[in-house]
């Protein structure tokens, strides 16, 4: 496989999948709470046909679901979800140690309304039932700077006709990121999306913004952040 197709011809848009050696804490929480909270069905070797998934697959209340695509180390998944108890958080991540490391936080935080997909995003998205979800994250992520890589990143019109479906009208998609070339990018294919709208750009986080060691990583190197809302007509 090269790094321009994965599964589904499609283009990939993450890097490595493995890093450092896992400690066996990690490798615990892997063997142990992962089963527990990964989505069943969303694979293609486990779903080649492509079933939807029900709205009861996610969380068997039917409870309104956010979306975290990329959540990395997992800090603000965990986060939103011990501040949301009502709410169901769905995060998908393909780096192994970033998921170990998501684990780790969850457990900590003690929460059981967060459901994983390890894997690429577009996999659970093209599933999820219509119209079920209310918010999604798009934090920091891989801002492929190169410009023969720029379709690489998440934010494109191809992804927004994919996201679509299943966001509910008025839903926000909160994006932040410290590379510039992303932020006017990830605009420009907003104002291409037929159903989607900038409503912010600006340098002030969220209100209930609670940061991430990728924007302290960006700060402390001397960064500015923006923060994206993007609103599903």
């Amino acid at each position: 496989m090269t790094a321009e197709a994965e599964a589904g011809g499609r283009r990939q848009l993450y890097g490595r999948r493995h890093g450092k050696r896992l400690k066996p804490s990690q490798q615990r929480l892997l063997a142990e709470l992962l089963p527990r909270l990964r989505l069943a069905g969303v694979s293609r070797a486990e779903n080649p046909e492509r079933r939807p998934l029900a709205h009861e697959a996610l969380f068997a209340d039917r409870r309104p679901l956010w979306l975290e695509v990329g959540f990395g180390g997992g800090e603000h998944l965990a986060h939103v979800a011990r501040a949301n108890p009502g709410l169901g958080l769905v995060g998908c991540e393909p780096f192994v140690n970033g998921v170990a490391k998501a684990l780790a936080a969850i457990e900590a935080a003690g929460v059981d309304n967060v459901r994983l997909h390890p894997g690429d995003a577009r996999d659970l998205i093209e599933l999820l039932p219509a119209g079920a979800v209310g918010r999604v994250f798009l934090l920091y992520p891989d801002p492929w700077p190169k410009a023969r890589h720029a379709r690489r990143r998440f934010a494109s019109r191809e992804n927004l006709a994919l996201l679509a479906p299943a966001v509910m009208p008025g839903a926000e998609l909160r994006l932040a990121t410290d590379i510039e070339a992303y932020a006017e990018h990830a605009l420009a294919e907003v104002a291409l999306s037929p159903g989607w709208r900038t409503v912010a750009d600006g340098r002030a986080p969220w209100a209930d913004w609670p940061g991430t060691r990728y924007e302290a990583k960006a700060l402390e190197a001397g960064r500015r952040p923006r923060y994206i809302t993007v609103v599903r007509l």
